[in-house]
């Protein structure tokens, strides 16, 4: 196996708080990493909507480069969130800041576009779960607050391939990011054409589909400020965040996965889609995935929830650390409080506390009293929640999961992970934590000959970064409460 060693690799990872550089080394087998940058990455609100200021992005990529100017790069690759897309002018420009998956302009969208193209049909076609934030309800909305500037639009990409095209000056969509936007076809992997053009919207706009593992292009000059960086290919590798977290480790025959952060994305990969109309009821999503695979999965809110409850606490002079509010909510009695937290007054609120009590309020259960009330709220809603879609996760499938791999940041909140297994009765094995880093790497690994196949990058990376175990204890106390959350929860998040 060829040895890249000499030259590492390098991964941009941007979530939604945050991104980072991530250098990976590979000798005899083994991945190693190292952070070279990491930088906040905070929405911008102006004209009343909100936005990703992608120009400050762009710019903490440059300075990132700016500390390797000595290295020779065997690769580079970016992958960031879904859904959201970036419109390119005639000469390439980037026409308006993007806009933001939370930005208030998709309300009722959904509905809307129900009235042109039926739900069932849309589901048939792309097989994707519905939620208003989706590329399709976004330029739906473009294309009714903002006509003008969508004819103007020469080429839309999504925020990853917007980075890989100003890294080589080629536009290109990678796959699995592209399934994000419900309006790809993930049977034939192409643009869902035909359904874009009922819907009034200019097909022929997004850049051309490629696979994760294609060489986009080479960076260009003067991109990078050491010439040593020229030229090193630009890989897409998964985009798609979570695509590149699953890359990372094996997820099937019994494994589930889940991407725990901002979003908790759990599901399992399978060899082609589910698209019948159960896994509509269901509002289960099929993305696309390496290597010709798919990632069956459900979308849950994940630790936004508590993230929204920090920053209001701070607004009011109370400042936790996350390892404070975890030591607070193990001390709190189980199961006081419980919420659905795909409820739709939870995606955009300007008061998360708040919106809890209301929530407790309708439901008939007295409010949490204090912050760490508030965690065991969250996390133990979040842990039924897991629980619920473990179960129709199955019945889709008709195989049992019997345990559940968890990446991404909320890998290292070990009360969450014991609370997953618990409520699920599966062992949990958490990590990477950075697993999303980690599968960007392997792609790049594997496009370049440093890997024959997908088995043998996971093996590289189940090799480097070991898992930690969490075995069931006390399922029968949360057998009693599980119905119950079942009643919280008896509307399909949409």
């Amino acid at each position: 196996m060829p040895d890249p060693r000499q030259k590492p690799f390098l991964a941009f990872d941007f979530g939604a708080e945050s991104g980072r550089a991530v250098l990976g080394h590979v000798h005899s087998g083994v991945i190693t990493t190292e952070e070279v940058h990491r930088f906040a990455n905070e929405p911008v609100e102006y004209g009343g909507s909100l936005h990703w200021d992608v120009a400050r992005l762009w710019l903490e990529v440059r300075k990132a480069f700016s500390r390797l100017e000595e290295v020779e790069l065997a690769g580079v690759g970016v992958d960031t969130w879904g859904v959201d897309y970036a419109l390119l002018g005639e000469r390439g420009e980037l026409l308006q800041n993007p806009y933001h998956y939370r930005d208030a302009r998709t309300t009722g969208v959904v509905e809307q576009v129900f009235q042109q193209v039926s739900k069932d049909e849309i589901y048939q076609t792309t097989g994707i779960q519905f939620m208003p934030i989706n590329t399709l309800y976004q330029l739906y909305a473009a294309k009714r607050d903002t006509p003008e500037l969508l004819r103007a639009a020469q080429f839309m990409v999504t925020i990853p391939d917007l980075f890989h095209y100003w890294m080589t000056g080629n536009a290109v969509c990678e796959f699995t990011n592209a399934t994000t936007t419900q309006m790809v076809n993930p049977v034939s992997r192409t643009w869902a054409m035909s359904l874009m053009d009922r819907l009034g919207l200019p097909s022929g706009l997004p850049a051309p589909i490629v696979e994760p593992g294609t060489v986009v292009g080479k960076l260009m000059a003067g991109v990078g400020s050491g010439s040593s960086l020229c030229g090193a290919p630009v890989i897409a590798p998964a985009s798609h965040d979570t695509g590149s977290a699953v890359a990372a480790i094996a997820a099937r025959d019994g494994t589930a996965f889940l991407s725990s952060g901002t979003w908790s994305l759990l599901g399992t990969e399978i060899d082609a889609p589910i698209i019948n109309s159960e896994a509509l009821r269901l509002n289960f999503t099929n993305e696309g995935g390496i290597a010709g695979t798919t990632r069956l999965l459900k979308n849950v809110m994940g630790l936004w929830m508590l993230q929204c409850c920090r920053q209001s606490w701070a607004g009011r002079g109370q400042t936790y650390e996350y390892r404070e509010l975890m030591e607070l909510a193990a001390r709190e009695p189980a199961f006081g409080h419980l919420v659905d937290p795909d409820d739709d007054s939870f995606l955009r609120p300007t008061d998360m506390p708040a919106a809890i009590d209301r929530f407790c309020a309708n439901t008939h259960q007295p409010a949490p009293s204090n912050p760490g009330a508030y965690v065991r709220t969250v996390l133990e809603s979040l842990a039924f929640k897991y629980r619920m879609v473990i179960g129709n996760l199955e019945q889709l499938t008709g195989r049992r999961i019997e345990q559940i791999r968890i990446i991404g940041g909320g890998s290292k909140n070990r009360l969450l992970n014991q609370f997953t297994a618990d409520a699920t009765g599966r062992r949990v094995l958490a990590g990477p934590a950075e697993a999303t880093s980690l599968g960007n790497i392997a792609i790049q690994i594997l496009a370049t000959g440093g890997a024959t196949s997908v088995a043998e990058v996971r093996a590289m990376v189940d090799r480097s970064f070991p898992t930690e175990v969490f075995e069931p204890v006390d399922t029968d106390k949360w057998l009693k409460h599980a119905v119950r959350f079942q009643h919280y929860s008896e509307k399909v998040y949409a």
